[in-house]
Formats: structure tokens, C-alpha cells, sequence
């Protein structure tokens, strides 16, 4: 591997790094606004569904892939978003219920994946207007 190559990739890792911090602390700011108070885990499923629309909006938006350097789209989609929704909290989150509220638990799961397939989709309906309109 060259030294421009070794070069390019700690360009991106350190990208990467930096949209990670910057998604998880977007990801805590959710954490703080809904207050565990509650049984349903709302903080999680609201960074979930965010994380679902602006991925989905990412990778469909042709000129935003056109406008962002590799490196900066990489920071973006999985240093930021990647860090920003948490799949492995939904988890944990998901069996906690199960063994406290089962009927809330499966809410939980159907919320989750309904919802994140609807947000995922009106963020590609999103992204693919921005293109027609262009």
C-alpha cells in the first residue's frame, strides 16, 4: 500500500470518527429530552425513526452524493448516522420490556420496523422529489 493510500485511509477513518461524535452526541441530546420516566423506550425509537429518514435521504439524494467528497459522505452516513441510531439498544431494550410488558414489547418491535421502513421510505420519496425538482 502506498503512502498516499495509508494517507487517504487516515483521512477517512479520522472522518469517520469525527461524524461518530458528532451523531452520538446528537444521539445523547435525544437521550436527554426523553427522560427515562418512561417504560417505552421513546428516546431510542425517535433516534431510530430520525436515523431511518436521513439514511434512506442520504443514499437516494443524487446530488448530494455528487456535492459530498467520499470522505465526507463516509463521515456522514456511517460516522454520524451510524452512530446516531442504535440497533443494539433497541435490543436490550426490547427484551427489558418483554419481561416486564409483554404487549408493550411486541408495540416496541412492530413500531420499530413498521416505522422505520415508512420513515425509510419517505426519505427515498423525499430525496427523489429534490431530484425532479432540480
Amino acid at each position: 500500500m502506498s503512502c498516499l493510500s495509508k494517507c487517504m485511509n487516515i483521512k477517512l477513518y479520522i472522518a469517520i470518527g469525527i461524524g461518530g461524535m458528532i451523531g452520538s452526541m446528537g444521539r445523547y441530546g435525544i437521550s436527554i429530552l426523553f427522560t427515562a420516566d418512561h417504560e417505552f423506550p421513546f428516546a431510542t425509537l425517535t433516534a431510530n425513526l430520525i436515523g431511518c429518514f436521513l439514511l434512506s435521504f442520504l443514499l437516494n439524494h443524487p446530488s448530494i452524493k455528487q456535492k459530498l467528497s467520499h470522505e465526507m459522505f463516509t463521515a456522514v452516513s456511517i460516522g454520524a448516522i451510524g452512530s446516531f441510531t442504535t440497533f443494539s439498544t433497541f435490543a436490550v431494550e426490547t427484551i427489558e420490556l418483554w419481561s416486564s410488558n409483554l404487549l408493550l414489547a411486541v408495540g416496541y418491535i412492530l413500531i420499530s420496523i413498521l416505522g422505520g421502513l415508512v420513515f425509510c421510505y419517505v426519505g427515498f420519496k423525499a430525496a427523489c422529489r429534490g431530484q425532479v425538482e432540480q
